[in-house]
């Protein structure tokens, strides 16, 4: 059904030869990071420092206990009815709100969301109310000293083991499954926030800390004083701090999406994932995973002994760098899925029970429209996307070694660019069945 199958366009949406999209794609990026080795000579992006302050009253607002607590409510009541549905309502997936809410509108809406209000996920993530709630009853967090040198190295596991139950598990669609997945995310996270601290959900909460990097190439941002800002969202992405762990969530994000791709191909289909069984998804995602690892390492340790710097610093270094590069990705993937079945959940949620005459919305007879957006608008997205990602990608990887390695050759990021192109061919292959 559509659901499983993300909502991508097959190759034939392409309205230009495949052969000549590579061609330009990986073209493209070489010829931004010449262009960059020529023209952008001294750092010209703004730090953690710059940044237009928004009025005072907006911060206020923004910041406000009320705002978040509100939202908080919200989200948790919203929470609570997709479980609700899920175990109450219609048992097919086709008219079961559950699994349209969390895999479409979401995951997928959590995009578009945090590029355009910034990291909204840790303002109305419910499981920080239902913490507070509970924290009553359990006032001291007896592991919170040994959070901080945890990193995000928690979060890159929390998205792994979501990805592997959205790209993976074979009953992930079935309404029931949702609901015990619902359930136990918010059991493990609301437990382990008690034992570490609220702040577990910055560092442990794959949806947030996914929602916090994307938000990293939105317009706001905040200063080192914590005053609000509006900026480049080039130079938020630069200001993201080099966390321990944070490659390993660009990474996590990167491969499961090449996978993806990889599980929709012919090739995939009719050889190592043709019994569609749990064991070839697992190795598949565990190797597509491995390999950009790999790809990614290479890439920034060649380009950090060609700079001579320390052998573990650059993986973590150029790892924000990776972020437009992941957000490319994910637009190429889920664009025509948010676009076209997102429509769905609005449907159902006019009557989330399926209860005979109920349209609270009256949306609830509407069917998909899917001259909503065109074939040839979906494949130019789909190539956009992932080319603009790794153009950006250079460009923050560029004003990184700028930055950091004052008396390095900007040439010496060449074996990271190498692997951009690489990601990007190999990216738009998967992406349109090569």
């Amino acid at each position: 059904m559509t659901l499983l199958a993300h909502g991508v366009g097959s190759r034939t949406d392409l309205p230009i030869p495949l052969g000549l999209a590579l061609y330009g794609a990986g073209a493209a990026i070489l010829i931004s990071f010449a262009a960059l080795l020529l023209l952008w000579r001294t750092p010209k992006l703004g730090g953690s420092d710059s940044g237009r302050p928004l009025p005072a009253a907006v911060q206020r607002a923004v910041d406000s206990a009320a705002l978040r607590r509100t939202l908080q409510a919200v989200a948790l009541a919203l929470l609570v009815l997709v479980i609700a549905a899920a175990l109450g309502g219609p048992e097919e997936t086709a008219r079961n709100l559950a699994p349209w809410a969390l895999y479409v509108t979401f995951w997928v809406g959590l995009v578009p969301a945090s590029l355009l209000l910034g990291p909204v996920w840790r303002v109305a993530n419910p499981l920080r109310l239902l913490h507070r709630i509970l924290r009553a009853a359990v006032p001291r967090a007896p592991g919170a000293r040994r959070l901080p040198a945890l990193g995000l190295w928690p979060a890159a596991a929390s998205l792994l083991v979501f990805l592997w139950f959205e790209l993976v598990y074979p009953g992930r669609a079935e309404p029931v499954t949702v609901a015990a997945f619902l359930i136990g995310w918010a059991v493990v996270h609301t437990g382990l926030a008690l034992w570490f601290g609220e702040e577990w959900f910055a560092s442990g909460d794959g949806f947030e800390v996914y929602s916090t990097l994307i938000a990293r190439l939105s317009p706001w941002g905040r200063r080192g004083d914590g005053r609000l800002v509006l900026r480049n969202p080039l130079a938020n992405a630069t200001a993201t701090p080099e966390t321990p762990g944070l490659a390993a969530v660009v990474v996590v994000l990167l491969g499961s999406t090449a996978f993806d791709g990889l599980s929709r191909t012919a090739w995939w289909q009719t050889g190592p994932g043709a019994a569609n069984d749990s064991l070839s998804g697992t190795l598949g995602l565990v190797a597509m995973v491995g390999l950009v690892a790999v790809l990614y390492l290479l890439g920034t340790r060649l380009s950090g002994r060609l700079a001579g710097q320390p052998l573990g610093v650059q993986p973590r270094r150029y790892a924000a760098t990776v972020i437009p590069i992941a957000l490319g990705y994910t637009i190429a993937h889920y664009f025509s899925l948010l676009v076209l079945d997102g429509q769905t959940t609005w449907i159902l949620a006019s009557n989330p029970f399926g209860v005979p005459g109920v349209d609270l919305f009256g949306t609830y007879g509407n069917v998909l429209d899917l001259a909503a957006v065109s074939p040839d608008t979906i494949a130019y997205v789909q190539v956009g996307g992932v080319v603009a990602g790794h153009v950006a990608g250079v460009t923050l990887a560029h004003e990184r070694a700028l930055r950091s390695e004052r008396h390095a050759r900007a040439s010496d990021q060449l074996p990271l660019v190498v692997v951009m192109v690489l990601f990007t061919v190999g990216g738009l292959g998967l992406l349109f069945g090569f």
